[in-house]
């Protein structure tokens, strides 16, 4: 370690040299250690050990923007004959001594026991949490679990709150893994909130410095207090109902740099969650006119844009945006997110880490890794879009972001600056500040091409038992540890509650049995009955006709309604009504306890938009001068049915006549009893919680393999027999694995030409960020019949995959094929950028580049797993036809 560490211009910090002692003597090593900490160098140590041993050292990545960047940094250390890069898109000296790869790359290479394999000697996985990450996470505990014994594996992590049952299982699966944490930052990060033009530390200093516990600073708290209340005032009179802070203007962003500027805070990194937000933000400083570099520093910049850029096709510039892009760049400005072209994201990371570029608007995927930090990380809002709903920042995501501040070498601290709005608590953005709470969950399950190679390579025992030895079975286990202490504590509890309840009239455990019996047979009764009502008024809604005037009985809208839209929909009818107070929308059966009654028929236009208040307001009028009038409150259209259900009757009549009845300390036997009732409920729950977690890996394998072995991948009723088309399953490696080998499996999509192919794939790859159609403008006739047979095997999928209880493969998307179609028809960028999106809105160059690079990805796999000659040639046209231009660029 002495030579390592000689060659290094900084001393080691404790942490470091723990891990590299530890991988010296020959153990695994976990590292978690925040960012900017300095985890990167025990993986460079594991380079210099295989380096020196005479071995190879594989270093993978989560993402193919980390690979090229380390793949840099290695090749200017080791020489570039030393290190190798692999990624869907580069192959570069795939057999040096050191190979940096994505982490599906090293999967792959297990599955296939490539023989690149030999000689290896270290492993270091960079961002080894990623494997809680829901669509990717499998992937790196396959890794782990599948490398040879033999081999060290350097895990690097961000700071977990569970490092240690991760490491726990690490020893488990791996052998002697020593666990190292390290929870200090070498750069200090300080917390601000920027309340308008006002800078305010989050945090007491003096709190701090005496080691009280952390307090908000009361000068922020006092003004914010006054600063609302403000703004109370300052609202509009006479708008009731608005919300709070309506009349709220956020301070400008070229205002907020400039603030920072003065107070030596960049360069800085503004995170904003959306990509229209950061070209939003980047187009308001250009607007201003702010710039935040000298002369010399726009000749520098020059000079990298063009070494970057020189390649670009020059056709392609104005559709790039390049001169807005270098103009932003010469003010020292840029945004940064996944929509621009790959060769522009690179331009920007090397120009902010030389200190060219000093505010970067950003989205958080630049927070994944990418070695770029900044003095200062702004938050413009504590709320991002989660892909499904609008969400707060957990304190693991805040972690994550603010890491970025602080760089090691240049600055003594780091600052985190959130910007305050209306309704922003101090109190909220401290527990965010102060919680370290960030534990790491296995999203690992069995997959098709998982199991496929597994059963192949190691029978189906033996395959059942190794998914039991993942991270998910282990915390799974775990978890059941835990139920069972408390089903046990559960089972005491209940035998002293049936103790407590001891009656000497009789057996009062059977007493209040029958009670339950009644309680639960009351609830199913009441329950039924309004099933029936509901269905009743759904049935009445069904019948509605068009000009019908009906009473909505109860609710804001009660009144007279004139039925403006029929819904025949008989599960969940919601025909759309326009009420006598001129509301137009929907109702649905929950608005009627009755059944609704057409009280008479309104003559109405042959075109009504009810969105024209105009519109609404006539019809209402009229709806009011039919005569019509609402009837009163009608009674219950169903009664229950307790009152004539025989089962009912007779448990009440058996409790009736039970020697416990005539009990003087009835009630008090029978509080017990509630307790001791409600706890069998909760124990009996945590068994069937319990018993659904134990071997849940195995059972779904086992559903996997039944399907498999139906469409005749798996051999039936052999343990280790996988068939010549499992195989090619086995070398499909995408998410829609099952549906792209029945494509090949099928003739889906032979006879196609390169063009069409390439469409025709990209359904299976593709996913939009907004609605699209089903119908590409200009398709051909053999690319519709094959979109169309795609579409029809995967309904056959859906269908199968349902009736084994499977998760369902998603649904094929055709919202890249007219993009894609035409640049493997040689057209132009403009052309495709617009036939991926709109006028308004074309698709992003660095959207259409990732999403022709996983076209091209798939295809290479077609060209190996294709049945025919005739497709894999065709796939092989494919590739070269869409890799060229834009696409063709890599930023390495």
């Amino acid at each position: 370690m002495s030579a390592f560490a000689a060659q290094l211009s900084f001393a080691l910090d404790p942490f470091q040299v723990r891990a590299c002692e530890t991988l010296e003597d020959g153990n695994g090593v976990l590292v978690c250690a925040p960012t900017g900490a300095g985890k990167t160098v025990v993986g460079e140590f594991a380079v210099h050990l295989a380096l020196r041993g005479g071995g190879k050292c594989f270093y993978t990545t989560p993402i193919k923007a980390l690979s090229n960047q380390k793949y840099a940094e290695l090749a200017e250390r080791y020489g570039a004959e030393s290190v190798g890069l692999l990624t869907g898109d580069q192959n570069i000296r795939s057999e040096a001594p050191v190979v940096v790869m994505t982490t599906e790359v090293l999967r792959n290479m297990l599955y296939a026991s490539s023989p690149t394999l030999s000689g290896l000697t270290h492993v270091v996985m960079d961002e080894v949490h990623y494997l809680a990450d829901r669509f990717r996470g499998a992937v790196w505990e396959e890794v782990i679990l599948h490398l040879p014994e033999e081999v060290r594996l350097v895990s690097l992590s961000a700071t977990v709150s569970n490092a240690e049952e991760f490491g726990a299982w690490m020893e488990e699966v791996r052998g002697d893994t020593t666990v190292v944490v390290d929870d200090h930052r070498p750069i200090p990060l300080f917390q601000h909130v920027m309340v308008g033009r006002r800078l305010f530390d989050l945090f007491e200093a003096d709190a701090c410095e005496t080691g009280r516990a952390v307090v908000v600073d009361r000068e922020l708290v006092r003004y914010v207090k006054q600063r609302e209340s403000a703004d109370r005032w300052e609202q509009p009179r006479g708008r009731r109902g608005s919300r709070p802070g309506g009349g709220f203007r956020p301070l400008p962003r070229p205002q907020v740099l400039a603030r920072l500027d003065e107070e030596g805070l960049l360069p800085a990194i503004t995170f904003i969650f959306s990509r229209a937000g950061c070209d939003g933000a980047l187009a308001q400083c250009l607007r201003s006119g702010l710039r935040l570099t000298t002369d010399d520093q726009v000749a520098r910049i020059r000079e990298i844009v063009h070494k970057h850029t020189a390649d670009l096709p020059r056709a392609d510039l104005d559709v790039l945006g390049f001169a807005d892009w270098s103009a932003a760049l010469e003010r020292g400005l840029a945004a940064h997110h996944a929509g621009m072209l790959p060769v522009f994201r690179h331009t920007v990371e090397e120009l902010f880490v030389k200190g060219l570029v000093r505010a970067v608007f950003a989205t958080e995927t630049l927070a994944l890794g990418i070695n770029m930090p900044a003095r200062t990380v702004v938050l413009e809002r504590l709320v991002k879009f989660n892909g499904e709903t609008h969400a707060d920042l957990t304190p693991g995501e805040y972690t994550q972001l603010t890491g970025r501040a602080g760089r090691r070498g240049i600055d003594v601290e780091g600052h985190a600056v959130v910007l305050w709005q209306p309704g922003l608590a101090p109190t909220a953005v401290a527990g965010l500040a102060s919680t370290r709470t960030y534990p790491l969950r296995s999203s690992f399950r069995p997959a098709y091409n998982m199991s496929i190679n597994l059963v192949d390579q190691l029978g189906q025992e033996a395959s059942r038992a190794l998914l039991e030895r993942s991270f998910a079975q282990f915390q799974a286990d775990r978890s059941v540890v835990g139920l069972a202490r408390t089903i046990e504590r559960n089972t005491e509890g209940l035998e002293a509650y049936r103790e407590r309840m001891d009656c000497h009239l009789g057996d009062f455990q059977e007493y209040a049995g029958l009670r339950e019996q009644i309680r639960e047979r009351e609830r199913t009764l009441e329950r039924q009955t309004r099933t029936a009502r509901r269905q009743d008024a759904a049935d009445s809604l069904v019948g509605l006709r068009r000009g019908d005037v009906i009473a909505v009985p109860t609710g804001r809208r009660s009144g007279l309604a004139v039925v403006l839209e029929v819904d025949t929909d008989p599960a969940d009818p919601r025909p759309l009504v326009l009420t006598e107070d001129r509301w137009a929308g929907r109702l649905s059966a929950a608005d009627f306890p009755s059944p609704a009654v057409s009280l008479g028929r309104m003559r109405l236009p042959r075109h009504v938009d009810h969105r024209v208040a105009r519109v609404r307001r006539d019809l209402a009028s009229a709806l009011r001068e039919t005569g019509i009038r609402a009837p009163g409150k009608a009674a219950a259209s169903r009664k229950s049915k307790a009152g004539s259900d025989r089962e009912l009757a007779e448990l009440r009549r058996t409790l009736k006549h039970h020697p416990c009845q005539d009990c003087p300390e009835r009630e008090q036997h029978a509080r017990w009893a509630e307790r001791y009732f409600r706890l069998r409920r909760e124990t009996e729950a945590m068994r069937q919680r319990s018993a659904a977690t134990t071997n849940s890996l195995a059972r779904t394998f086992d559903r996997i393999l039944a399907l498999l072995a139906e469409r005749g991948y798996v051999a039936a009723g052999r343990t280790d027999g996988v068939t010549e088309e499992g195989r090619r399953l086995g070398r499909i490696y995408c998410e829609a694995d099952l549906l792209v080998a029945e494509c090949l499996r099928r003739g889906a999509w032979t006879g196609l030409d390169p063009a069409e192919l390439a469409a025709a794939v990209s359904c299976v790859v593709y996913e939009s960020r907004r609605e699209g159609g089903l119908s590409p403008r200009g398709a051909t006739g053999p690319l519709r019949g094959a979109m169309a047979e795609t579409m029809r095997l995967w309904a056959d999928l859906r269908d199968d995959e349902q009736r084994h209880k499977l998760p369902v493969s998603r649904e094929p998307d055709a919202g890249f094929v007219g993009s894609v179609y035409r640049w493997a028809q040689q057209e132009s960028l403009a052309d495709a950028l617009f036939e991926g999106g709109d006028a308004a809105h074309p698709l992003s160059a660095g959207d259409f580049v990732r999403w022709c690079r996983q076209v091209i990805d798939l295809l290479d796999q077609v060209h190996v797993a294709a049945p025919e000659r005739e497709l894999r040639s065709t796939a092989s046209r494919a590739i070269v036809a869409i890799r060229r231009g834009v696409v063709a660029i890599d930023p390495v």
